[in-house]
């Protein structure tokens, strides 16, 4: 891994207070619990785990449009704040690009709103920068007059795209950034993103449940499960040889695109995710978890070094070597 060390998170906690009673204790949902996650320049690392895993909330708190219960985020060697600075380093491609992109407003002015705001081009800068990045995400000119009601599903993902990346920022979060697309536009958007990863140095933050998207466009993969962090390592090693039960389960229950290939793992996972308000005590995952024991759910296993880019949080690792 580079050592350049563009985003760091250090025991990063989200939690969000439920309304209550007086008289009772104030309870939270811990949506992100001490995470702690490292990107590169250059590099791209992906957060993967089931829906409601806290994913969307760690890139929302890396984005400072949450605000984080504990913990510490530093970008660029400083403690981030919200500033004209900050957003012109780190922007956001959102999941929906329906949603993400404002009706009222014709594309060229979607495009050029980062370049007004934190920027201080000349009129005839920006139009030239809109229309070279237009080009760069494979949308013609001649869409610029255009609303977001008059693009498909892919052309909007690309406007996103272009929003995100019009500032040169060094860092963009990918908040599953082909789930809402067709299969035959997913492909065309994931080289499109390695394309300008190429071409301009970027660095991604991808927040994926889909396995496939995390082993073709990441070098690191971290795996996310009830708010926590419960294995990481570089992404070819985790997925030829996942080593936490939930990794395991995770890994065994994507497709497999050959139907002539069998999925060997064959771990299920039963039962429902922890609740995030009153998570089970020890490992989160113990009561879905095929080798739980007593330890499991009396004690929280910590993240531990299996080699020098390996981490796995479970009390019987040895038992999935």
């Amino acid at each position: 891994m580079n050592n350049n060390k563009l985003l760091e998170t250090q025991e990063l906690k989200t939690y969000f207070a439920l309304r209550g009673s007086i008289l009772r204790k104030r309870k939270y949902v811990r949506a992100v619990d001490s995470v702690s996650i490292q990107v590169a320049e250059g590099e791209t690392v992906a957060v993967v785990g089931e829906s409601g895993c806290g994913k969307t909330t760690l890139a929302r708190t890396v984005l400072l449009l949450t605000h984080p219960t504990a913990g510490s985020i530093r970008f660029l060697g400083q403690e981030a704040a919200r500033s004209n600075k900050y957003y012109r380093n780190i922007q956001i491609v959102f999941q929906d690009p329906e949603s993400a992109l404002d009706p009222t407003m014709r594309i060229h002015d979607i495009v050029a709103e980062p370049l007004l705001g934190l920027s201080s081009l000349t009129p005839e800068e920006v139009e030239k920068k809109v229309t070279q990045v237009m080009n760069e995400v494979g949308l013609s000119a001649d869409m610029l007059q255009r609303f977001a009601r008059q693009l498909s599903g892919g052309q909007k993902q690309r406007v996103n795209i272009a929003r995100a990346i019009v500032n040169e920022p060094k860092l963009v979060i990918l908040d599953e950034p082909t789930s809402a697309l067709d299969a035959s536009v997913q492909a065309q958007i994931l080289n499109l993103l390695l394309d300008l990863q190429t071409n301009h140095g970027l660095s991604y933050l991808i927040i994926t449940h889909n396995i496939a998207v995390a082993e073709y466009l990441s070098d690191r993969i971290y795996v996310m499960y009830a708010g926590k962090i419960v294995e990481q390592g570089l992404t070819d090693e985790v997925i030829k040889k996942p080593r936490h039960p939930y990794t395991i389960a995770l890994l065994s229950s994507a497709p497999i695109p050959d139907p002539r290939e069998k999925n060997l793992l064959k771990v299920e996972i039963s039962g429902e995710p922890p609740s995030a308000i009153d998570p089970p005590p020890g490992c989160r995952f113990n009561p879905r978890c095929p080798l739980a024991k007593e330890i499991c759910r009396a004690k929280e296993p910590t993240l531990d070094a299996l080699s020098q880019n390996r981490f796995v949080a479970c009390h019987f690792v040895s038992e999935t070597e």
